[in-house]
């Protein structure tokens, strides 16, 4: 029998719901059978929250280093020694200062290759900021640290793959980054991502469009016709099977986007929207790209809820499983892709 992976998890903001939906996802023991948690924060931390979340019958066991998690219990690894003020619901520097050491810590063991998947608690964007910390999210900071070219924020869920081209950037800014070169490679990791990550073979793609009605034959803006159709044409010589630009509005209520395999957005609230509806809770955030993996819960710090035991845990948990679930499909392909038969013939089985 394999070894169970190792899925290492940072709590984020500890004046928010981290710490509370991570201590919920590990509360039923059957979760270990397919995962060894490890926790970076701290043991007093862990157990405030515990206690305002009126949370019984939960312990970690408390390791100083990966290699000594049992793995039949949670694990935290004790990332400072010193008191800490926990001001639950209050966004203040103290929370961001070790939401940054839990997350560094975390990714030190993540590319050194002591884990096998890290999984984010949710930070908060403003208090977070430092020397140490100077990018707009988790996934600008990880593919720093990981010296990738290039990365895509790719939503999902069961139902529905949403990436986005531009990102954590402002909404007067989009336009102008809306190019040929940077919708390539977009479609280019999204494809890789749901052939590597996700098993679909031959995936289909649908593209949005930047403007309302996807620019109405150039009326509301020409970037649709001059920029986003000839980028589509192109992926589609690579080989990659992509379609659009569709008019958001009407893409999303018609229900079009259950006819594809990924969907391409061109900013953040035009895919995050509509998926954070069709997700209902149990929406999940993966860096792709990367190579490592990262998953996050499609939620905020929650500090309007903190330490009111209110907090749902179900996307955390559906970030834990889809994380282990890439890292096993990732293993899985570089064993087959040495055997090219057998390999042709699982991913035909799952389609």
């Amino acid at each position: 029998m394999s070894e169970k992976l190792k899925v290492g998890i940072s709590i984020g903001d500890i004046n928010g719901i981290g710490l509370e939906v991570i201590i919920k996802s590990l509360l039923d023991n059957r979760v270990l059978d397919f995962f060894t948690p490890i926790v970076y924060g701290n043991t007093k931390n862990a157990s405030f929250h515990r206690k305002a979340n009126n949370i019984n019958d939960f312990s970690f066991n408390v390791i100083n280093d990966v290699e000594q998690a049992n793995p039949k219990r949670p694990n935290l690894i004790n990332c400072w020694q010193e008191d800490v003020k926990i001001t639950l619901g209050e966004e203040n520097e103290i929370g961001g200062k070790y939401a940054f050491i839990s997350l560094e810590r975390a990714v030190e063991d993540l590319t050194a290759g002591k884990i096998d998947a890290l999984v984010t608690a949710p930070i908060n964007k403003h208090n977070i900021q430092s020397e140490n910390f100077n990018f707009p999210g988790h996934t600008e900071y990880l593919q720093s640290k990981t010296n990738s070219d290039d990365v895509l924020m790719f939503m999902v869920c069961d139902e529905l793959k949403i990436g986005v081209a531009t990102g954590h950037v402002p909404l007067n800014e989009v336009a102008s980054l809306i190019t040929e070169e940077s919708i390539l490679k977009k479609l280019r990791l999204m494809n890789n991502s749901l052939k590597a990550d996700f098993w679909i073979q031959k995936p289909k793609i649908a593209v949005l469009g930047l403007n309302p009605h996807a620019g109405d034959n150039g009326v509301i803006g020409s970037e649709d016709d001059t920029i986003i159709a000839p980028t589509l044409e192109k992926a589609n010589e690579e080989g990659i099977f992509c379609f659009g630009p569709y008019p958001a509005d009407g893409f999303f209520a018609g229900d079009a986007y259950k006819k594809f395999d990924g969907v391409l957005a061109m900013y953040h609230d035009q895919g995050l929207i509509p998926f954070k509806h069709i997700a209902s809770r149990k929406g999940v955030n993966y860096t792709a790209g990367l190579p490592v993996v990262r998953t996050s819960p499609d939620h905020g710090t929650g500090y309007d809820i903190a330490g009111q035991n209110l907090a749902s845990h179900e996307s955390f948990l559906e970030a834990i499983f889809t994380a282990v679930h890439i890292v096993k499909n990732r293993r899985e392909q570089a064993e087959l892709s040495e055997n090219p038969l057998a390999f042709r013939k699982l991913s035909k089985d799952r389609d």
